[in-house]
């Protein structure tokens, strides 16, 4: 983690109010204690208000802060359960996100939106989303976005994994089916559009190269024919087969 970003989610997750001791901010971000006395001091010395000593704790003063956000009952419900959502079956980096973005709702939320948003009762189980799966789904969101080609071994759905095959692909975009994520490609290997499903994925690497879609090997050009297949069939089709 860059030391950036660590030193914004220190800020984000002092924002509650509540104190929050050096060993738990080190447990939480990987880091060492004295990491923490170092960054704690540096953000101090930059002007983040943030009060506490070593060895009892630090929080962040509360009238710096955001002004109090103002949601429906309605618009914090659907808030808790895309971020549950995001937990459950999003990649690592989205998970941390996800926490860190609703702990920064809740904590400035004023007294009267701030109880109903524990009794929410919209769960997502994320256990059978394997951490090997999310740190994947990762790798291959930073590829559809910086265009790079993917190589992999894929195993058919219903078929032995000792048929996989090599695949080289452009990652185009990622979809999510009834707990299954899949991904949109151009395969170089079939010279077609190709979804797989992550689950049935491995052997990922990065092919050292990027790609430029031309007409026809487009984003839009895949959700065209999707579209268009969907309408044929007048049935939803769910990709990743």
């Amino acid at each position: 983690m860059r030391r950036a970003d660590r030193l914004f989610r220190i800020v984000q997750m002092l924002r509650s109010g509540r104190l929050k001791t050096a060993r738990a901010l080190a447990e939480r971000l990987q880091v060492s204690e004295r990491t923490i006395y170092r960054d704690v001091r540096d953000l101090q010395l930059a002007g983040q208000p943030i009060e506490g000593e070593a060895g009892v704790g630090y929080t962040l003063r509360r009238d710096f802060d955001l002004p109090p956000l103002m949601f429906t009952p309605d618009e914090l419900t659907a808030l808790v359960l895309g971020a549950r959502l995001v937990e459950a079956w999003g990649g690592a980096e989205s998970v941390i996100a996800a926490k860190s973005a609703l702990a920064r709702i809740e904590a400035v939320l004023p007294p009267e939106l701030s109880a109903p948003l524990e009794a929410i009762r919209f769960y997502a189980p994320g256990y059978k989303m394997q951490q090997a799966h999310r740190r994947l789904l990762d790798k291959l969101h930073a590829a559809c976005l910086s265009r790079d080609v993917v190589s992999f071994r894929y195993t058919r759905l219903g078929e032995d994994e000792s048929r996989s095959e090599a695949r080289l692909v452009w990652p185009l975009a990622l979809a999510f089916w009834s707990g299954v994520w899949t991904l949109a490609a151009w395969c170089e290997t079939r010279e077609d559009f190709r979804t797989f499903r992550l689950d049935r994925i491995e052997q990922f690497s990065l092919a050292t190269r990027t790609f430029t879609p031309k007409r026809g090997q487009r984003l839009e050009d895949y959700m065209r024919r999707v579209r268009a297949d969907a309408v044929s069939r007048q049935i939803p089709q769910e990709p990743g087969s």
